[in-house]
């Protein structure tokens, strides 16, 4: 180094940018945890349980004792089980296509922009928030033959009104109508929430093109509340496999088991006659029934559903 010329600064090396710290991989199910137990507790695991307990004889009382598949052989041979299933399968076509018609021409009517319309909106969901067994004692009170409120209307204009609840031919359609007065209301909101989400923009364009109201609603609206359609559709077809309350209320499964539906019979195997590995075997099937009938409509609703409206 030449004297009088200053040493070489010293360079003091840069360290790297400690880098920023990511969350473990474990966050999501943090998040998700919650809900993954409850599903597991609630559904998967009870299903589990349902299954093993349908390959046991258990009368509740004694020892549960293991047959293997016999509960499913006779279930196989079991025709009152069967015609439950048919029962079902009536109610079910008697409730969901009207109510879901119902619902969705009230939202129809609900969706303009009337004086008073949100007041009408609440009061059609009143039915849905009462209780199905309340609901049940009062419907049996208004299709009572002799005090009921039908029949007395019917008498007005000089007609006799049947026993409703007491004729096998009667029975089922009045409880199926029951259920429809019931769940119209609920379904019509969901119904009103796709019918807003329909930008205003289509309907003008198609206006615009000369297409009447009746071609706006099978060309626009039809199409775009397909979602809505598919989950109303699909849980309702799922609560009625399901139907119990107001039927065990109105009718209990009468007359002549004219009303006994699958989910009744599954009590009364249960509760009535304590034979609880083959009630789970009857369950079993009810699931596995479910799950065929969703499976087909998400089949059928995959490729007619969009979700993109921009």
């Amino acid at each position: 180094m030449t004297v009088g010329t200053a040493p070489p600064p010293v360079r003091t090396p840069v360290r790297p940018a400690a880098k920023r710290r990511r969350p473990g991989r474990w966050y999501p199910y943090l998040f998700i945890g919650p809900s993954l137990f409850g599903v597991v507790a609630f559904l998967l695991l009870p299903v589990v349980i349902v299954f093993v307990l349908s390959l046991f004889d258990w009368e509740l009382l004694s020892d549960p004792t293991f047959v293997g598949l016999d509960n499913y052989r006779k279930l196989a041979a079991d025709g009152s089980v069967w015609s439950s299933l048919g029962t079902t399968i009536v109610y079910v076509l008697l409730a969901i296509p009207l109510q879901t018609v119902l619902a969705l021409l009230l939202a129809l009517m609900l969706n303009q922009r009337v004086k008073g319309v949100k007041f009408f909106r609440a009061l059609f969901v009143i039915p849905w928030m009462a209780t199905p067994m309340v609901l049940g004692l009062v419907w049996s009170w208004i299709f009572d033959p002799k005090d009921g409120a039908i029949n007395q209307l019917l008498d007005v204009f000089g007609i006799t009104g049947p026993a409703w609840l007491s004729e096998s031919s009667l029975a089922l359609p009045a409880v199926a109508l029951v259920s429809v007065w019931q769940h119209t209301g609920y379904n019509m909101l969901f119904f009103l929430a796709g019918l807003q989400g329909i930008p205003q923009e289509l309907y003008d364009a198609a206006a615009c093109d000369g297409a009447t109201p009746v071609q706006r609603f099978f060309r626009v609206t039809l199409p775009l509340l397909n979602p809505t359609m598919f989950f109303v559709t699909v849980t309702n077809m799922i609560g009625a496999f399901q139907a119990f309350d107001t039927i065990y209320s109105m009718t209990a499964g009468g007359p002549s088991e004219s009303t006994t539906v699958i989910n009744f019979k599954i009590f009364h195997l249960a509760f009535r006659e304590f034979d609880f590995g083959y009630a789970a075997t009857v369950s079993i099937v009810l699931f596995l029934i479910i799950l065929l009938v969703t499976s087909v409509q998400i089949r059928f609703f995959s490729k007619r559903t969009t979700y993109d409206m921009s």
